[in-house]
C-alpha cells in the first residue's frame, strides 16, 4: 500500500457502515487522519497490503510497528474487509501475506485488539492461532461515547513458519 491508495482507502471507510465506524482504531474517514496513516507506511512504521476488485477497494491487512525501544519486537495487527466481501477468506488471505511482512520486521509477537462483542473477530483470531492474554474493562470509549472492554490476543511469530506460504488455518 501506498499514497496511491489515499483517495481509495478514505472512500473505503467512509462507505462503512456506521457499526465498523465504531472500532477503527484511528479514524480512516478523515483525510488528514489517513494521510499519517499513508505517511506511517512512507516512513516505515508500518506495512500494508490493498485487496482491491476491478479497481474498487475491498479491503486491507496492517501491521504496525511499535516505535518504543522496548516494544520494538511487537506489532499490532490491524484489518478491515468490506461488508460484502466477508466470510469470502479475504481477511485470512490478507493476515497470510502480513504474517509474512512480521518476519520482514523481525517482529516476535503480534498483536490483535478488539472490543469483547466483536465476536467473529475473536473467532477468527482464535482460528489464526492468536490467543487472548488481556481483557481490559472499559479501556475504549467507542465513537458514540460508549466505553466498552476491549480484548488483547497474540500470536508468537516463532509459529509463523508453520502459516506462511500455505494454507491459512481457519
Amino acid at each position: 500500500m501506498s499514497s496511491d491508495d489515499r483517495d481509495a482507502i478514505l472512500g473505503f471507510a467512509q462507505a462503512l457502515p456506521e457499526e465498523d465506524l465504531l472500532f477503527l482504531r484511528v479514524d480512516l474517514t478523515q483525510p488528514d487522519v489517513v494521510d499519517a496513516w499513508v505517511g506511517n507506511i512512507r516512513d516505515g512504521r508500518m506495512a500494508a497490503l490493498a485487496a482491491y476488485r476491478d479497481d474498487v477497494f475491498l479491503g486491507y491487512a496492517a501491521v504496525h510497528r511499535n516505535p518504543a525501544p522496548w516494544m520494538r519486537h511487537v506489532g499490532e495487527l490491524r484489518v478491515n474487509v468490506a461488508p460484502a466481501v466477508r466470510t469470502q477468506g479475504l481477511g485470512r488471505l490478507l493476515v497470510s501475506h502480513v504474517f509474512d511482512m512480521a518476519r520482514t520486521f523481525a517482529l516476535q509477537k503480534l498483536v490483535a485488539q478488539m472490543t469483547t462483542d466483536q465476536h467473529g473477530a475473536q473467532a477468527a483470531f482464535r482460528r489464526l492461532g492468536f490467543v487472548p492474554e488481556a481483557l481490559l474493562a472499559d479501556f475504549v470509549v467507542d465513537r458514540g461515547g460508549r466505553s466498552r472492554d476491549l480484548v488483547m490476543m497474540t500470536f508468537d511469530v516463532e509459529g509463523l513458519t508453520d502459516q506462511a506460504g500455505g494454507p491459512v488455518r481457519i
